[in-house]
């Protein structure tokens, strides 16, 4: 099948999530938008080299049937989108992407390939299918990527100098925490992790903080991880990092931000929730992305995404 690749144009995003090193032996037809390599300096010819076909972007909605865009389609492309395209990569349907859902994906019954790393799902016409053939945690270094990156960014941008007398909360052990946590722990401060069976040690000493970070999605609106009442305890200065970028949910009242405007002051608190991080280190995450997304999505044919919805 045609598989039509086009630039994102997510808000400061420069993840090239196809490199033309890792094309061989791929069973789809790629058609890939011209310019795609740009922000890795790829030229066109190194992709046509490899057998793919270059077109504009224009020409891509309307020749594939099935479309890959890295991070959540923007508005400018709403009108390229055919109904009943099926579109794969990090749509998030139900988070940051239900305001597309709800305009786009419902109205225009899209097939929405939503490549979660530990629940990959195909949302189509209200069902939501599990991808049985994806294994959990498939990507989990582009998650750790952004605890790294996220936690290294919001304390360039807040003008830190953490040390040993710099008190951090790092709530959960996942891929995540984990990028956090060698972040962190190059400033030699005074860290303490927190798992689910030791929160309630966390809400008793959460005033003490200095910085906490976040590494824990949740699937339950209702379920936050810090409420409204636990921010009223966080002392004022504190920097309350989601590295888990899932705004309003793991924190209550949190919104998103962006890598070029990332924190911002409320009640005295700092709140950095910027939702694609691992594109501060572009280079390295592209190559991580290419190698995991060609061998899982890209190189078999793609109808078998297709063939989930029977």
């Amino acid at each position: 099948m045609k598989l039509g690749f086009i630039k994102p144009n997510f808000p400061f995003e420069k993840r090239v999530a196809l490199l033309p090193e890792h094309i061989e032996n791929f069973e789809n037809e790629l058609i890939v938008e011209s310019g795609f390599g740009e922000h890795l300096d790829i030229k066109d010819e190194e992709y046509i080299a490899k057998g793919c076909s270059i077109a504009t972007r224009e020409n891509i909605f309307h020749e594939c049937d099935t479309i890959f865009n890295l991070k959540l389609i923007q508005p400018p492309d709403y009108n390229s989108i055919r109904h009943g395209q099926m579109i794969i990569g990090w749509t998030h349907p139900t988070g940051s992407g239900i305001s597309f859902m709800e305009s786009q994906a419902i109205p225009k019954e899209l097939v929405i390939v939503d490549l979660d790393n530990i629940y990959p799902f195909i949302f189509h016409k209200g069902n939501k299918i599990p991808i049985t053939f994806i294994k959990q945690n498939f990507i989990w270094e582009n998650s750790f990527m952004a605890g790294f990156s996220s936690t290294l960014h919001a304390i360039l941008q807040m003008g830190m100098l953490p040390d040993s007398n710099t008190r951090v909360a790092l709530l959960s052990s996942g891929n995540v925490s984990q990028g956090s946590y060698k972040a962190i722990s190059m400033f030699n401060c005074n860290i303490r992790m927190f798992y689910r069976k030791t929160m309630h040690l966390f809400y008793e000493s959460i005033s003490d903080y200095d910085i906490i970070i976040n590494g824990i999605e949740i699937d339950n609106d209702n379920a936050h991880i810090i409420t409204k009442a636990d921010l009223q305890r966080i002392k004022e200065g504190c920097l309350i990092l989601d590295a888990a970028a899932d705004a309003g949910r793991a924190i209550e009242g949190t919104k998103y931000t962006k890598i070029g405007n990332p924190i911002y002051l409320e009640d005295g608190k700092y709140f950095y929730e910027v939702n694609n991080s691992p594109s501060i280190f572009y280079r390295e995450t592209s190559r991580i992305i290419s190698r995991v997304f060609s061998e899982v999505v890209y190189k078999k044919d793609v109808k078998r995404f297709w063939d989930l919805l029977k």
